[in-house]
């Protein structure tokens, strides 16, 4: 156990979360993403896991530690429930409060087309697949950067 990071943070996530760098995307997959599939096309090139949490549980631990990216639209996007683009399941309703709390003001996610979002997590830095078991409870977030001191 480590003092200040969340427990729901294992060693793996820890370390590609300190590896990625400014712009870097990382992938939080449902359980039904072929998160093992197109994880080993990303920079990583293996599976992360976050078992037994939902995608907010996982998001909030995430976003304990690593900043969003303020200098892009896509700093965070979900996938699109498919013929409904415009719907927000409860899932992503979740996230998407997690993301406002962290950023502390609304920051509303991109939608991203299934297709094109399995296209974009094949770029990623990492996928992590967590124990959501609800559809469409995928999402990318893309790494900001953490100031100097003053």
């Amino acid at each position: 156990m480590l003092k200040g990071i969340d427990p729901r943070l294992n060693a793996d996530v820890l370390f590609a979360l300190r590896a990625m760098g400014h712009g870097d995307a990382l992938v939080i997959a449902d359980a039904n993403f072929p998160s093992d599939q197109v994880a080993r096309a990303t920079v990583l090139g293996r599976l992360l896991r976050m078992d037994n949490i939902s995608a907010a549980e996982a998001a909030e631990a995430i976003l304990s530690v690593m900043p969003l990216d303020t200098f892009v639209e896509d700093f965070a996007g979900r996938m699109e429930v498919v013929g409904e683009p415009q719907t927000v399941p409860p899932v992503q309703a979740e996230v998407q409060a997690v993301i406002d709390r962290v950023e502390g003001r609304p920051r509303p996610m991109i939608g991203i087309e299934r297709f094109d979002f399995y296209r974009r997590a094949r770029e990623a830095y990492a996928v992590i697949q967590t124990g959501e078991r609800r559809f469409y409870g995928c999402f990318i977030l893309r790494k900001g950067v953490i100031p100097p001191d003053a």
